[in-house]
Protein backbone atom coordinates (compact mmCIF):
# COMPACT_ATOMS: atom_id res chain seq x y z
CA UNK A 1 0.00 0.00 0.00
CA UNK A 2 1.09 3.43 -0.94
CA UNK A 3 1.23 6.03 1.50
CA UNK A 4 -1.05 8.77 0.68
CA UNK A 5 1.94 11.57 1.20
CA UNK A 6 4.04 9.77 -0.49
CA UNK A 7 1.38 9.54 -3.54
CA UNK A 8 1.39 13.52 -3.08
CA UNK A 9 4.75 14.57 -3.82
CA UNK A 10 4.73 11.62 -6.97
CA UNK A 11 4.49 13.20 -10.57
CA UNK A 12 5.26 11.31 -13.78
CA UNK A 13 8.32 11.82 -14.87
CA UNK A 14 7.57 11.71 -18.40
CA UNK A 15 5.24 14.61 -18.55
CA UNK A 16 6.11 16.10 -14.80
CA UNK A 17 2.06 15.81 -13.94
CA UNK A 18 0.16 14.50 -10.63
CA UNK A 19 -0.57 11.14 -10.64
CA UNK A 20 -3.07 8.68 -8.69
CA UNK A 21 -3.39 5.59 -7.16
CA UNK A 22 -5.79 3.33 -9.53
CA UNK A 23 -5.68 -0.97 -9.44
CA UNK A 24 -2.53 -1.31 -8.04
CA UNK A 25 -0.61 0.98 -10.09
CA UNK A 26 0.78 4.79 -10.22
CA UNK A 27 -1.18 6.30 -13.29
CA UNK A 28 -0.49 9.64 -14.90
CA UNK A 29 -3.77 11.82 -14.74
CA UNK A 30 -1.86 13.44 -18.21
CA UNK A 31 -0.42 10.69 -20.19
CA UNK A 32 -2.14 8.09 -18.50
CA UNK A 33 0.98 6.27 -18.28
CA UNK A 34 0.84 3.23 -15.62
CA UNK A 35 3.50 2.67 -13.28
CA UNK A 36 3.98 -0.73 -11.25
CA UNK A 37 4.63 -0.95 -7.74
CA UNK A 38 6.44 -3.59 -6.33
CA UNK A 39 6.96 -4.56 -2.93
CA UNK A 40 5.31 -1.03 -2.06
CA UNK A 41 7.51 0.88 -3.80
CA UNK A 42 6.45 2.74 -7.10
CA UNK A 43 8.52 2.02 -9.80
CA UNK A 44 8.95 5.48 -11.71
CA UNK A 45 10.95 4.80 -14.36
CA UNK A 46 9.90 5.50 -18.40
CA UNK A 47 11.14 1.90 -19.65
CA UNK A 48 8.64 0.45 -17.21
CA UNK A 49 5.42 2.13 -17.72
CA UNK A 50 2.53 0.38 -19.77
CA UNK A 51 1.58 3.07 -21.84
CA UNK A 52 -2.76 3.35 -21.68
CA UNK A 53 -4.67 5.91 -24.43
CA UNK A 54 -6.91 6.76 -21.69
Amino acid sequence: MIDTELLKILACPVCKSDVILKDDKIVCIKCHRKYPIRNDIPIMLEEEAEINEK
